[in-house]
C-alpha cells in the first residue's frame, strides 16, 4: 500500500510539469474497491470479451484513451469515421466501439464484461445501431478491401452491432507482461523535459535502436530529453511474432543496453494498420502517457495487398497527417532517420552513405527469419545476440 501511495503522490506533484492529457484530464474509470460489489450486482447480463476488446477496456479504464470515458456513442463513432474528430471538434483517430452479433442487450442494460474467467469492466449501454461498415473502412483505413487486415477484422471479427457507454472498471487483464498505466508511467518521467515516445510491433533490432537514439539529438528536441519505449504488445497481423515472444525480447535488451535515457512500458493496443488515422491515433495515446514527441517512421502501420503487394498508403502518408496535426494535438514529431549500415562507418544515415561512396550491408526481413530458422549466424550489426537468442528460443517451440 506504500508503494502504491508513493506512485499516487508522485502522479499528483509533477502532473502539472507534464504533458497535458487529450482533452485536459487523464480519465481514470476504475471503481473504487468499496463500490465493485454494488456494481457488479446491478449487472443483469454478461458479455465474454475478445482479445481486442479486452486492450480496448483496458485502455479506456486507465485513461490511454482520454477524454473517453466508455465506448463511443453512435454519435461520437460518426463523428470520428467521418471527420477524425469527437462530436466537440476534438481530434481522435480510430473509433473504439464495442461489438456484438446478440439481439438480448439492448440500451439501458447494466453488461458485466468478462474475458478468460475475469470481471473486467461493468459496461451501461446507452446506444445499439447497426454501422456502416463500408463507410468506416474507407474513411478510416482508406480503402474497403478485404485484404487490408483492418478492414478484414470489422468485416469477420467483428458483429453486427456497435454499442457505446459508459465502463466502469473492476480489474484490469492478468497478462502475461505487465503494462503500465499511463499514470504510472507518468510518475517515472521527468518534470519539465521532452519525452519522446517510440512504437514499434516488432522486436527491436539494431537499426530500430539507432534511430530511436539518434532521435534523441534530433534539433526540435531538448538536450536532456528521454525515450519512451513503448512497443504495442496486443494482437496483430497473423503473421507478426506473438506478443509474449516480443515481451521477452524488449526485456533482454532493456538489460543489454542499460541506458539512462530510455524508458521501457508496454502498450496493451491491437494494431489496425491504419496509416495515417493510426498515427493520429497513437498520438493521442502517447500524449496521454506523457510524451511531448512521437518519433514517426516511414510508412508507418502500413500494410500491403496480399494479391497485388501494393501498399495500402503512401511511405509519408501518416508522417504528412502527424505532422499535419501535430500542433493542434500539442505534440511534435520527429521523422525517423533513414539509417543503413556501412563496412567503413557503421550506422550512418543514407544520405550519407550515397555521398561518400560507402559499402552498405543489408538484410531483409525475410532473409533475417530464414537464417534464424535455419539456425545460421545473425550479423551483430543488424540484431542484437540477447534478442537473437530470444527468438532462437521461443519460435522454435
Amino acid at each position: 500500500m506504500a508503494a502504491l501511495s508513493t506512485v499516487i503522490s508522485a502522479v499528483a506533484t509533477t502532473e502539472q510539469k507534464l504533458q497535458v492529457p487529450h482533452g485536459g484530464k487523464l480519465v481514470n474509470l476504475m471503481l473504487a474497491d468499496s463500490a465493485k460489489e454494488q456494481a457488479v450486482a446491478s449487472c443483469s447480463k454478461e458479455l465474454e470479451l475478445s482479445d481486442r476488446n479486452a486492450c480496448d477496456v483496458e485502455l479506456l479504464c486507465v485513461g490511454a484513451f482520454s477524454p473517453l470515458e466508455g465506448f463511443m456513442s453512435e454519435q461520437q463513432y460518426l463523428s470520428v469515421v467521418q471527420n477524425m474528430r469527437l462530436p466537440n471538434d476534438l481530434l481522435f483517430g480510430l473509433p473504439v466501439v464495442l461489438d456484438t452479433n446478440s439481439e438480448d442487450y439492448q440500451p439501458g442494460d447494466r453488461v458485466l464484461l468478462k474475458y478468460q474467467g475475469q470481471s473486467l469492466a461493468v459496461f451501461t449501454v446507452e446506444s445499439k445501431w447497426v454501422p456502416n461498415k463500408p463507410l468506416e473502412a474507407k474513411n478510416c483505413y482508406g480503402t474497403t478491401s478485404i485484404e487490408h487486415p483492418a478492414v478484414q477484422m470489422i468485416s469477420m471479427e467483428r458483429g453486427k452491432y456497435y454499442m457505446g457507454g459508459k465502463v466502469e472498471g473492476l480489474e484490469l487483464p492478468k497478462r502475461v507482461f505487465p503494462c503500465a498505466t499511463p499514470a504510472e508511467v507518468r510518475a517515472t518521467l521527468p518534470e519539465g523535459r521532452d519525452v519522446l515516445a517510440f512504437q514499434c510491433r516488432n522486436p527491436i533490432h539494431r537499426a530500430h535502436y539507432e534511430l530511436f537514439i539518434r532521435a534523441l539529438d534530433a534539433p526540435n528536441v531538448s538536450p536532456d530529453s528521454v525515450c519512451l519505449v513503448h512497443p504495442t504488445c496486443g494482437p496483430t497481423q497473423d503473421d507478426d511474432i506473438p506478443g509474449i515472444v516480443r515481451y521477452h525480447t524488449y526485456e533482454v535488451l532493456k538489460k543489454e543496453v542499460n541506458n539512462p535515457r530510455l524508458r521501457w512500458a508496454y502498450l496493451p493496443y491491437s494494431m489496425h494498420m491504419a496509416g495515417p488515422r493510426e498515427a493520429i491515433q497513437h498520438m493521442i495515446i502517447r500524449k496521454n502517457y506523457g510524451c511531448t514527441h512521437f518519433i514517426i517512421g516511414r510508412d508507418m502501420a502500413g500494410c500491403k495487398s496480399t494479391l497485388s503487394g501494393e501498399d495500402f498508403y503512401g511511405p509519408y502518408d501518416a508522417q504528412d497527417t502527424a505532422k499535419a496535426n501535430a500542433k493542434e494535438l500539442g505534440m511534435d514529431t520527429v521523422p525517423s532517420l533513414n539509417i543503413t549500415y556501412t563496412e567503413e562507418k557503421g550506422y550512418v544515415t543514407a544520405d550519407v552513405a550515397d555521398a561518400e561512396g560507402l559499402h552498405q550491408l543489408k538484410l531483409s526481413g525475410t532473409k533475417f527469419r530464414k537464417m534464424l530458422r535455419a539456425g545460421e549466424d545473425i550479423p551483430e550489426w543488424f540484431a542484437f545476440k540477447s534478442v537473437v537468442d530470444v527468438l532462437r528460443n521461443e519460435t522454435s517451440n
